[in-house]
């Protein structure tokens, strides 16, 4: 009886260190706080005090063979659920993630443009642009290459576009006619071992997303790509590129069969804590049934944005100031469509 009192007991610690060095691990939460003050023109506006306030918690892990794990949830402001990720590290055979609708694939390159402080498209405005975006809204896998001669790819799949934060155990649908989708991203950065090249960032990236056999409203399946270069020389940023996407609709009386977009951008560094930069980015509407002339003649309707920027960094504190003009918001002729701004905000991280 005393010698099965010991086994036991002997099998429960055991046990028990496994599920210890199961756990084993980091948490850290980090954060920020940003404070605006908005400035606007042709807008109907109130209270131009803003606050934004996000954390972030993370933790990682170590397996065995030498593969990492990091778990990161997202806050926004209000300590509101913005989406989580789960990221595996396999060394030398790249990396494996499953996402809620961070922005994955295509989505992280909807615009890579050079910039002091946001995309010109992201300063209040609203403009209404149109960005490429795949499989990143939806629940989805992401495969990252390794980094081979300056070149990686991504690879992401959503088995249902459009569902995102499903719960463990669960399934969604996205009560839409569309069904899986495919993001697939080329970034090569062709220095060739020379230094005048060490700056110069190439990304092609295209998306596929398959409509329901007998859809009522799309007549076609949906298609995204973009393509675009950055290149860095000394303080100075410059970039460039195109992207657009073919809607599912065709021959539509209100909306297009094509968006195209086009962007650039140029950053200087003045120094380690001042930046200045100049950017742009439009949408041009394209094939609608209503369309004078031929049916792929290009509509004169577009969204026009352009966003001259200055940010500061004093340690853990950043001040930024952008001044913003939006042409056509919403597609629209109205004059009230004509916006301009003004945002001063100060960053707190800690």
């Amino acid at each position: 009886m005393n010698k099965l009192t010991k086994v036991g007991c002997s099998a429960l610690c055991g046990s028990l260190a496994a599920i210890s060095s199961a756990n084993a691990g980091d948490m850290t939460v980090t954060g920020g706080a940003d404070l605006t003050w908005m400035s606007t023109e042709n807008i109907t506006t109130g209270n131009p005090i803003g606050m934004g306030s996000n954390l972030t918690f993370k933790g990682s892990g170590e397996l065995d063979n030498g593969w990492t794990f990091d778990l990161t949830v997202a806050n926004a402001n209000a300590n509101a659920f913005s989406a989580a990720k789960v990221d595996i590290g396999m060394g030398g055979l790249g990396n494996f993630m499953v996402n809620q609708g961070d922005g994955n694939g295509l989505g992280a390159y909807d615009d890579k443009m050079p910039t002091a402080w946001e995309e010109s498209w992201g300063n209040g405005l609203n403009p209404g642009v149109k960005l490429v975006g795949g499989v990143g809204s939806s629940m989805n896998i992401q495969y990252t290459s390794p980094t081979v001669f300056g070149s990686k790819f991504v690879l992401a799949y959503a088995p249902e576009y459009g569902a995102s934060d499903t719960a463990d155990k669960g399934t969604a649908v996205a009560s839409n006619e569309l069904k899986s989708g495919y993001d697939a991203v080329f970034h090569v950065n062709p220095s060739l071992g020379t230094e005048i090249l060490s700056g110069l960032n190439i990304y092609i990236g295209g998306s596929f997303i398959e409509k329901t056999v007998n859809s009522g409203t799309y007549n076609q399946d949906l298609g995204e790509a973009t393509a675009q270069v950055v290149y860095d020389i000394g303080p100075i940023s410059l970039g460039y590129g195109i992207s657009g996407f073919a809607t599912g609709y065709e021959a539509h009386a209100t909306n297009p069969g094509y968006y195209k977009n086009h962007m650039y951008g140029v950053s200087f560094n003045v120094n380690d804590d001042l930046s200045l930069s100049y950017s742009y980015y439009d949408t041009r509407k394209e094939d609608l049934s209503n369309n004078p002339g031929s049916k792929h003649e290009e509509q004169e309707r577009y969204v026009e944005v352009q966003s001259v920027q200055a940010a500061y960094t004093m340690g853990g504190a950043s001040f930024r100031v952008a001044r913003t003009e939006a042409d056509n918001s919403g597609f629209s002729q109205a004059t009230s469509a004509d916006r301009e701004a003004t945002v001063i905000s100060m960053g707190l991280a800690f």
